[in-house]
């Protein structure tokens, strides 16, 4: 929630550049679909396309094109400056219009060549009656802020980075009541033992909140249960390969001073009571 009010916030200030921040599993496409979701259902207040980027051999070119289609400009031209011409006169042309132009890049970590991010600080250059016409969300994992750095003039320009971070273990239990609410429940089917758990498990990252809770509910049908207690959550996460601290391989023995071992499997880090590889 926080990140989509901030968010929001930088496009109607018309700050230009965002950029979001999070691992996987944090929830990134989930906040670019609901940004999304959220801006078209306003159509008369913002022009807003979203764009997924699939694999990193992306150049500026195909970029600047795709850019162009997305603001309804039916045939782009093939010549660079006569391009990016047809891209500013769109924007002004939706900007008297009375909208804010937005553009959000998914997977944007994907985007690895220095020129891409000149050409998008080009177009964040773009300005009228001192606002800027288009607003870029770029979203990524941390590895984005390294490609970001390819250009820094357009680090400078950033005016809102956002951070996402995992769940709580309250806001665990809340984003697991929401989610059963919303499907219809009236009632709380997990215990607070099981959401316990279920946080330790997912180290309270939402993917794996999801994955563990919709195993333990397809568990909790086949055994007839009424509700979702601890016993269940330990089976579906050792079906999905979480350990418990009693059922982890007994840690291999210390090589000989100096020596070292060729086979030493990967540590294992403990959070809360679950251990994970």
């Amino acid at each position: 929630m926080g990140a989509l009010i901030r968010v929001q916030h930088a496009i109607d200030s018309s700050k230009g550049l965002c950029v979001v921040i999070g691992d996987m599993g944090l929830g990134k496409t989930f906040i670019s679909r609901k940004i999304l979701e959220k801006l078209q259902a306003d159509e008369g207040k913002y022009e807003v396309s979203l764009l997924i980027v699939i694999h990193h051999e992306i150049t500026a070119a195909w970029l600047i094109k795709r850019i162009a289609l997305s603001l309804g400009i039916e045939f782009p031209a093939e010549d660079k400056s006569t391009l990016i011409s047809q891209i500013c006169r769109q924007l002004i042309q939706i900007d008297d219009s009375g909208k804010k132009t937005v553009l959000l890049i998914d997977e944007a970590h994907m985007l690895q060549l220095k020129e891409i991010y000149e050409e998008l600080r080009g177009l964040l250059n773009v300005e009228a009656r001192n606002h800027k016409l288009l607003n870029i969300v770029l979203l990524g994992p941390p590895e984005l802020e390294n490609y970001l750095q390819l250009d820094p003039p357009l680090v400078s320009r950033i005016g809102l980075k956002f951070t996402l971070k995992p769940l709580d273990q309250k806001a665990t239990a809340g984003y697991m009541s929401h989610r059963l609410k919303v499907a219809g429940a009236a009632r709380d089917i997990f215990t607070p033992e099981a959401c316990s758990m279920v946080f330790a498990a997912s180290r309270g990252v939402p993917r794996l909140i999801n994955t563990i809770s919709d195993n333990a509910l397809l568990e909790g049908f086949l055994e007839k249960k009424e509700q979702i207690g601890p016993e269940i959550i330990a089976t579906v996460a050792d079906s999905l390969g979480i350990k418990k601290p009693d059922e982890a391989p007994p840690p291999p023995e210390a090589p000989a001073e100096g020596a070292k071992s060729k086979d030493e499997p990967p540590k294992k880090k403990k959070v809360g009571d679950w251990y994970y590889t």
